[in-house]
């Protein structure tokens, strides 16, 4: 639990920010990779909601390569400025060497004498890195999206700290994390609404259908809920995570339309909905899921 003292200061640090943001607006702010992240932050990839894809592919041993080529690659961009850069430079020019002439561990256990994970970095952030690690860290509420395609899984997570800033990451299949910042809810939920219906297919508001979780179980959701699941192209995939479980939205985007299916609460014997939607009804849906109460 945050003491009260740290619990002022986010409050104070959010202020500040949503005020910059009233001035300038919705901004992109950085781009990272997986394997940067777990530079920056290898306590989250345990602790933040966010995937890693690219990570989860990888042997011990060749994310000792990864993280030394990610690490080069913060230093260049000017991303991280390094004190004991000599021994860094030292120990990256090892683990290439080691890449290079394939000398790894033959069952993958990592040699801290010949990687990264054997520097004791003395290593500062800029302020774009350390904001977009900070409010990913300390939103009481996110809403994580799963975007489902022929191309594969794509992430996007809203973190919400207030009416008037939102931290947006969006986490590709390849495992780039691109943040923004927005400044109002409905900034945000246009990028999450983009993402679930990517070819703007949502028309128009058709006549609610109630179902039943039997009904759902046993796939007797009428013809046209049928199709729409049968035929989309896009599925969305979005739950508020909180303290206390949120509603989940699943979307179907066909050629010609878009439907949802609405649940309020997890494992409701009840208060199941599904419509097609056009897109201003999809937009307030969106809206309601990530407005602070």
């Amino acid at each position: 639990m945050q003491s009260p003292d740290i619990d002022m200061e986010l409050q104070e640090f959010r202020g500040i920010l949503a005020e910059a943001l009233a001035e300038g607006g919705t901004q992109p702010l950085l781009r990272l990779t997986d394997e940067e992240i777990a530079i920056l932050d290898p306590d989250s990839l345990t602790e933040c909601v966010a995937p890693t894809p690219r990570l989860t592919e990888l042997s011990g041993q060749e994310r000792e390569w990864v993280y030394a080529t990610a690490l080069r690659s913060l230093v260049a961009r000017e991303a991280v400025d390094v004190a004991n850069i000599d021994e860094l430079d030292a120990v990256l020019r090892a683990a290439s060497a080691d890449s290079a002439s394939g000398e790894a561990a033959a069952d993958g256990t990592e040699d801290p004498g010949n990687t990264p994970s054997g520097v004791d970095l003395d290593m500062r952030v800029t302020p774009e890195v350390s904001l977009a690690l900070a409010l990913r860290r300390t939103a009481a509420r996110a809403l994580a999206v799963e975007q489902h395609t022929s191309n594969g899984l794509t992430h996007m997570l809203v973190y919400v700290h207030g009416e008037d800033l939102y931290l947006v990451e969006r986490v590709t299949s390849g495992g780039l994390h691109m943040f923004t910042l927005a400044s109002s809810a409905k900034d945000a939920a246009d990028m999450v609404l983009l993402f679930v219906d990517p070819f703007e297919v949502a028309d128009k508001d058709g006549r609610v259908q109630l179902l039943t979780p039997e009904q759902i179980s046993q796939e007797n959701v009428g013809r046209d809920l049928s199709e729409a699941i049968n035929n989309a192209l896009v599925v969305g995939q979005t739950v508020l995570l909180a303290d206390a479980p949120g509603p989940l939205l699943t979307t179907y985007a066909t050629e010609k339309a878009l439907w949802t299916v609405y649940v309020a609460k997890p494992n409701a014997a009840t208060g199941i909905q599904a419509r097609p939607v056009g897109k201003n009804t999809l937009r307030k849906m969106i809206t309601k899921l990530i407005t602070p109460n």
